[in-house]
């Protein structure tokens, strides 16, 4: 009887211990739930929740099913917010980025006086600056649009080096102090550059490398400075829904300083980062090879074919429309190109090239091409991509390049764009449908700080085909926008591609990492003239919230 009992009083105890552990569930970190996924899967599939465990995505689907399947450390009531995979910006400056936070912000400045009066207020602010230097004026954007030359900063700022840079990067301003502590004169020449003379005496204007003299004389920050400016651009990419940058163009030890940010949990973001091709990197890296952690990439080397529309350093076949004598011009010899090519082919690291004009996208394509052969899966990119011609765009599906476009550069330069290249010739430009077709993707980006740091406004552009403003009514050459699901695989997983890692990340789907961002409004849904006023509510990397709106 007793044994009976006992008996009787175990199954009674394990039925009890099974019912409960199907009532606890499945363990998981963070569940999300009542909320419009966006999952970018390969179906672009929508869902309502999912489950995140050890930092990734454990499983997706209904809240009903997940809710009953799992019990959450955390749980998310997203309150039918949709929810996105995290924003990856497929070109840009991050450490650039976090430097400029230093110098005047010349941004939308409607006139050389008003350049005047920003430096004149950032000087009282920080009088003790060995250098007064800004960025971020657009002679385009004044009356007349002519160049600016340094005569009112020498008056003003005599004894002070100022150097300012054109919100391109692409050409610069410096006082005759600058000037002088470069060993700069009206004699001196630069490969890849245009030091700006009339009448025998320096203006100022540095285009392209010709700024470098000058750049180099500027104190570098120390680490504990640049390490603050990091830590507060990072918080400023994660308020607009950034979880990922690539960040182009840096030296060894800036990819060393930001690995040992990451590794100290300093600095959260993911960076996937382009070298500069300089001797130092080339040699490093070719010897050691690509170099990989859960947040940082370095596989791939950034490399410039020539300058900007806007400073008329792009390089074009025929000349440009407002100055008949001049074609812009390649930043380096054509053999030098090819040399760099076939080193990066040869030690398998991708090559990504700024091409803004027609002259030097068709130049890199052939070099491309003389390498990669046909299909391929190297995935070499041309940066930007403005004016392609017609004859050379399927090279980039001949060769599997990748076209990594800014759409935000169309809506900027669409005001002035047509007097550089044509009426016929501005028609090849920024024509992102045409390049999507290719290879039936496009990675998107911003290059900030060229542009603003958020991503709707590139997608808003992408889409829509207007600025801030919503100019033009209609949208500015319209059979090159794109729809929202490709803006959106665009700031995705088509940019995760683009860094080979779209087995990591780039959608919401089991087994990536759960970088994910909730909007208080749907791009998918609401009015184009809306997109640019959606907020971010909350962003998150690995399943930790990393920004939310207070």
């Amino acid at each position: 009887m007793n044994r009976k009992w006992n008996l009787a009083g175990l199954a009674a105890l394990l039925g009890l211990s099974l019912f409960s552990a199907c009532t606890q569930g499945e363990k998981a970190d963070l569940l999300v739930y009542n909320a419009t996924v966006y999952t970018v899967n390969p179906s672009f599939d929508k869902a309502q929740a999912f489950a995140v465990r050890e930092g990734k995505i454990l499983e997706v689907g209904t809240s009903e099913t997940l809710r009953q399947k799992y019990k959450a450390t955390q749980e998310v009531d997203a309150q039918g917010k949709p929810v996105y995979p995290g924003l990856i910006d497929a070109h840009a400056h991050f450490l650039g980025y976090a430097m400029n936070q230093r110098e005047a912000d010349l941004v939308g400045a409607t006139s050389f006086t008003e350049v005047v009066q920003r430096l004149q207020a950032h000087r009282q602010a920080y009088p003790q600056a060995a250098w007064l230097t800004g960025r971020g004026w657009d002679q385009n954007d004044w009356p007349g649009k002519q160049f600016p030359s340094k005569d009112t900063l020498d008056a003003l700022f005599p004894n002070v080096p100022v150097i300012i840079e054109r919100i391109d990067g692409h050409a610069s301003l410096a006082n005759q102090k600058a000037l002088d502590l470069a060993g700069v004169t009206p004699q001196t020449t630069v490969v890849g550059g245009k030091v700006e003379v009339k009448n025998g005496k320096l203006t100022g204007l540095l285009v392209d490398k010709a700024a470098n003299q000058v750049v180099a004389q500027i104190p570098s920050p120390s680490v504990t400075e640049l390490t603050q400016m990091l830590k507060k651009a990072e918080q400023n990419l994660f308020a607009v829904g950034l979880t990922s940058v690539v960040d182009a163009g840096l030296s060894k030890g800036s990819v060393d300083l930001l690995d040992s940010l990451q590794k100290k949990e300093e600095l959260r973001i993911r960076v996937y980062a382009m070298l500069s091709p300089s001797p130092e990197n080339k040699s490093h890296y070719f010897k050691n090879g690509p170099y990989t952690t859960n947040r940082l990439t370095v596989r791939s080397f950034k490399v410039y074919g020539d300058g900007a529309l806007g400073s008329r350093g792009a390089c074009l076949i025929h000349p440009y429309s407002d100055r008949p004598h001049e074609t812009g011009f390649l930043l380096e010899t054509v053999q030098e190109y090819k040399d760099l090519a076939a080193e990066i082919y040869q030690h398998n690291f991708q090559m990504n090239t700024h091409a803004i004009g027609d002259s030097a996208n068709r130049l890199i394509l052939q070099i491309y091409g003389d390498n990669l052969k046909g299909k391929n899966d190297r995935r070499w990119r041309i940066e930007h991509a403005q004016v392609v011609h017609p004859a050379d765009v399927p090279l980039f599906g001949k060769y599997s390049i990748l076209p990594s476009v800014q759409p935000t550069h169309a809506t900027s330069d669409m005001y002035w764009a047509g007097e550089r290249l044509g009426l016929d010739r501005v028609k090849h430009a920024y024509a992102f449908k045409a390049l999507l077709q290719q290879n039936n993707m496009i990675p998107l980006g911003s290059d900030f700080p060229v542009e603003h740091i958020n991503p709707l406004f590139g997608f808003h552009s992408a889409i829509a085909r207007q600025d801030a403003k919503n100019y033009p009514e209609g949208g500015f050459q319209m059979e090159n926008a794109l729809t929202r699901e490709e803006a959106l695989k665009g700031t995705t997983i088509w940019a995760a591609y683009a860094n080979f890692e779209e087995k990591q990340k780039g959608s919401i789907e089991p087994g990536k990492v759960a970088d994910f961002v909730i909007l208080d409004q749907d791009i998918m849904t609401i009015q184009p003239e809306a997109i640019r006023d959606v907020k971010v509510i909350s962003t998150f990397l690995n399943g930790e919230k990393v920004y939310s709106r207070k």
